[in-house]
């Protein structure tokens, strides 16, 4: 690899990202092309940044300043555009990229196992990868691992031993949760959950003993209540499916009546909550549904009371969301959103969404990804520096693109541009009148559009119309007026996102 690609760590990598400031406060699907950022209608464009790939799964990913951190079942990263094998380099299970240029840097330390987990500490100092791995740099490390970011060395003495895989992972001030398959921290037991020391690694007495895995911990934004998903029913000493919202002091679980929105567990349906994002005074939970029907959707509820706020009914197993702004952005393998107004089965996956946090309905941000590798789902992961969305998975394609395990969406101005629309339908069939009748395209990062109608050079009109893919075009019928007969004009229409501009083909129409 060429040094000129692999840039140095250095503790100046960790300087925070300026955050997107967060929209207005309205429906997404009401949001106009003229108040969206330029040419975009949510915090992001759909438009994919160059980024290295992976040669598998990107289980999870996490930022601090410019460094994006990514572990998963990849044994080697390449460049953008490139085929396996081409211009490839060796990074097994984890790996570290430029989040400016989304190259690979030279932190590059040596895991014997695949990574599951990662977090950074709220002040950017501190990475901790979790697993299935024994082994980091030659020092044992059981599933769990802690680095210092400015130097990129395994953290000395921070070796907490856990017996089985770590698949959840937050990170505070003074502590770090865990949460997995395992029944053991240190030799004591600790049933799928557990705390340790940021500073020294050792096991703390909070021990919420959950009966089934953890896969998702975060915390609220005061610290004082922990949020945990997974596929559990008892957790924190009461009985509480798939999420929970428990004391940080003592483990003990609150009254969290947004959980009774997920189905109870039966035969036929286990509903579990596979990623936790907390923003402000909301939290929100992802839901993975085994079985025909079973709950696959979003909700939000308050952070405090644990009161539900909204919920989404999407068909199609979410695996990971990450809210910017007034945005939650979801992964998933949706394919059927016809309980929230939105596309029906058989649409194809759409495997790239985003909700309004505010009200829960589906937003103007269709990019896609096409699933692959190890286990068929798509988009796995996400992180963000609060004006981009990184993304991991076992996708092998982004909007149309070869792109395997890795990519990443930013504000960068601009996003999709229109459909080219079609030629209008002209007719002329009153004296001195033309009928111009135009169809609506789609935009992978807008919803509503403006038209015009231009005759010759002429604009004879605008129109804001909305459009979805799921959804036949709309036709929209004008009449132009007073006109000169027996003369020929030509007619055209123009499709605007607020930035980018799709002009149609001209046809002519001899006035009656």
């Amino acid at each position: 690899m060429k040094k000129a690609v692999l840039g140095a760590v250095t503790a100046a990598a960790v300087v925070a990202a300026a955050l997107v400031p967060s929209g207005p406060s309205v429906q997404a699907a009401t949001r106009s092309a003229a108040s969206a950022p330029p040419g975009f209608g949510s915090a992001l464009s759909s438009v994919q940044q160059s980024s290295w790939q992976t040669n598998a799964s990107v289980n999870a990913v996490a930022v601090a300043g410019n460094l994006v951190f990514a572990g998963g079942l990849f044994t080697r990263v390449r460049p953008p555009g490139k085929a396996r094998g081409v211009g490839d380099a060796a990074r097994k299970y984890f790996a570290v990229f430029d989040r400016t240029t989304g190259a690979p840097t030279r932190f590059a330390p040596k895991v014997n196992g695949p990574v599951w987990s990662v977090a950074t500490s709220p002040d950017g100092k501190r990475v901790v990868i979790g697993g299935d791995f024994t082994v980091v740099d030659g020092v044992a490390r059981s599933r769990v691992a802690m680095f210092d970011v400015g130097t990129g060395k395994l953290v000395a003495g921070w070796d907490p031993a856990v017996n089985y895989r770590v698949a959840a992972l937050k990170v505070t001030g003074s502590t770090v949760y865990l949460g997995g398959s395992f029944g053991s921290v240190d030799k004591m037991t600790r049933h799928r959950i557990a705390a340790v020391s940021l500073s020294t690694g050792a096991l703390l007495p909070w021990d919420p003993d959950a009966d089934d895995d953890v896969h998702a911990i975060e915390l609220s934004a005061d610290g004082t209540r922990v949020f945990v998903g997974g596929g559990f029913v008892e957790i924190g000493g009461r009985s509480s499916h798939s999420l929970a919202m428990l004391s940080a002091a003592t483990g003990a679980a609150y009254d969290m009546p947004a959980a009774e929105a997920i189905p109870e567990l039966t035969p036929d349906c286990d509903s579990r909550v596979k990623d936790i994002e907390v923003q402000g005074n909301k939290v929100f939970a992802a839901n993975a549904g085994s079985g025909i029907g079973c709950y696959d959707g979003v909700l939000a509820a308050d952070a405090k009371t644990g009161k539900l706020i909204w919920q989404s009914h999407c068909l199609g197993a979410t695996e990971a969301i990450k809210a910017i702004g007034n945005w939650l952005y979801k992964g998933s393998h949706a394919h059927d959103c016809s309980a929230d107004g939105g596309f029906p089965d058989k649409t194809g996956m759409h495997h790239l969404l985003v909700y309004s946090a505010i009200t829960g309905k589906l937003g103007p941000w269709f990019p896609n990804a096409t699933a692959g590798g190890e286990t068929l789902v798509g988009p796995l992961s996400f992180a963000s520096g609060g004006n981009d969305l990184w993304a991991g998975g076992d996708f092998v394609e982004v909007n149309g693109t070869p792109q395997e395990g890795l990519t990443r969406f930013t504000n960068t101005p601009g996003g999709a541009a229109p459909a080219r629309p079609p030629a209008p339908k002209v007719a002329s069939a009153r004296a001195n009148k033309v009928t111009i009748a135009f169809e609506t395209v789609l935009d992978r990062d807008n919803l509503t559009l403006t038209y015009s109608v231009y005759r010759g050079s002429t604009r004879i009109g605008s129109w804001s119309r909305t459009s979805n893919s799921w959804t036949k075009p709309t036709v929209t019928s004008v009449t132009d007026s007073g006109l000169t007969s027996r003369q020929t004009l030509s007619y055209r229409v123009e499709v605007s996102d607020g930035r980018n501009v799709q002009k149609s083909s001209t046809v002519s129409v001899k006035v009656r």
